[in-house]
């Protein structure tokens, strides 16, 4: 008989499986692929759900030192959370590591981390089988998508244009993500549509 985990893992196999066989890749310029977890509240969510809003996808690790920089020793994402939600912004939080990965937090541990950092976001998913993170290829943390209300992808990349682990470098950066919520808001189309995504591997199962 098998075990209970080789049974969640199989099944867990099976949901990356049906995403990515049923779901084109995202692309820059292409409409951002739906997709559906469940928060760390236990609502079930889609992106499908935020149609006509503008939604940001922001991959994270609480424990990778590159989103350490962007939250405990500086406050960036938090403060550019804050900025976009008073938009009317949605901001989704997706961790794609494996189930005991570096990060993995159980629920309650999401939520005191997000509280001790002034975290903003909409909704914060645990994606452990890692479909959705491939399906976007999400390779760091963070790595960050800016999706416009027609659904159309339009962004994709890191938070700022020096990659680096330095705090003292973000008052030097562009911030990215604030640049392509500015030119969306003002009705043009996003000027830096791609960059290098930098910070920590996302810790997928394989």
């Amino acid at each position: 008989m098998k075990s209970l985990t080789s049974i969640l893992f199989a099944g867990a196999i099976s949901v990356a499986a049906l995403v990515r066989g049923h779901a084109a890749p995202a692309v820059v310029g292409q409409a951002a692929p739906d997709f559906a977890l469940t928060d760390i509240s236990g609502q079930p969510r889609s992106l499908a759900d935020f149609k006509g809003r503008t939604v940001v996808l922001e991959w994270v690790n609480p424990l990778c030192p590159f989103v350490v920089k962007h939250y405990e020793k500086s406050g960036n994402i938090p403060q550019t959370q804050q900025a976009a939600r008073a938009d009317g912004v949605v901001w989704l939080q997706i961790n794609s590591g494996h189930p005991g990965a570096q990060g993995d937090y159980a629920p309650a541990a999401v939520a005191a981390w997000q509280q001790r950092n002034a975290v903003a976001a909409t909704a914060y998913f645990r994606d452990q089988h890692g479909a959705v993170g491939r399906l976007y290829d999400a390779r760091t943390t963070p790595h960050l998508y800016v999706i416009d209300p027609a659904g159309i992808l339009v962004y994709a990349g890191g938070i700022d244009d020096i990659r680096s682990s330095k705090v003292a470098d973000i008052a030097q950066a562009s911030n990215l993500v604030n640049a392509a919520l500015t030119d969306l808001k003002a009705g043009r189309a996003v000027r830096t549509r791609n960059s290098p995504p930098y910070g920590c591997s996302v810790k997928y199962a394989d």
